[in-house]
């Protein structure tokens, strides 16, 4: 059975759709705690499954190294298989991802290499291009440059704004995350 910890920052979407797969008992992966850098609204899917949280709020520290150094120790404490980042809106520190690395997966709203960072879904409607996607990959030290795991590509519609393009990426990200997930417990995939 895969472990994994998942991080967040806002409200948990993805992170609710795992929560919802590992209930299904032919799933070979189990959330064993749910960990934020802020008090985010996610944190309740967390406690309606049971799940342990935990919070590291980015701002309780005088720098991203010293909150990066905390966060090793909270996931240290859980000793999990894989770290998902489901929303975490950080750039982990170089020594978070030196230690984890390659078990770590983001999810991100655009077709990778196209449009990484941030912004993945504004700068998409920005380039004016008629598609952008969702991709999984395997973090690394740069900003969404790691090696692609998962990708689906999503029609950028006619009068599409930021919220309406975002909330059509959102459950191919979920599926998407999903299916890595599952192949990665199943050794289907090796990182």
């Amino acid at each position: 059975m895969l472990t994994l910890v998942v991080l967040i920052s806002g409200t948990g979407s993805n992170l609710r759709a795992l929560l919802e797969a590992a209930s299904h008992p032919g799933f070979p992966a189990r959330v064993i705690a749910v960990g934020a850098d802020r008090d985010a609204d996610g944190l309740a899917h967390a406690e309606e499954f049971g799940i342990p949280a935990f919070t590291v709020p980015y701002t309780a520290f005088p720098s991203r190294e010293a909150w990066g150094q905390e966060l090793v120790e909270q996931l240290d404490a859980w000793n999990p298989d894989l770290i998902v980042l489901s929303g975490l809106m950080r750039l982990l520190p170089a020594a978070v991802v030196a230690r984890y690395a390659p078990r770590i997966v983001n999810t991100h709203p655009a077709y990778l290499p196209e449009f990484p960072g941030a912004h993945g879904v504004r700068d998409a409607l920005a380039a004016g291009v008629s598609r952008t996607g969702a991709s999984v990959i395997v973090v690394d030290d740069g900003i969404d440059s790691g090696p692609v795991l998962a990708q689906e590509r999503i029609p950028v519609l006619p009068g599409d704004t930021e919220s309406t393009l975002h909330d059509r990426i959102k459950p191919v990200e979920r599926r998407l995350l999903i299916d890595v997930v599952q192949r990665i417990a199943t050794g289907e995939l090796t990182l």
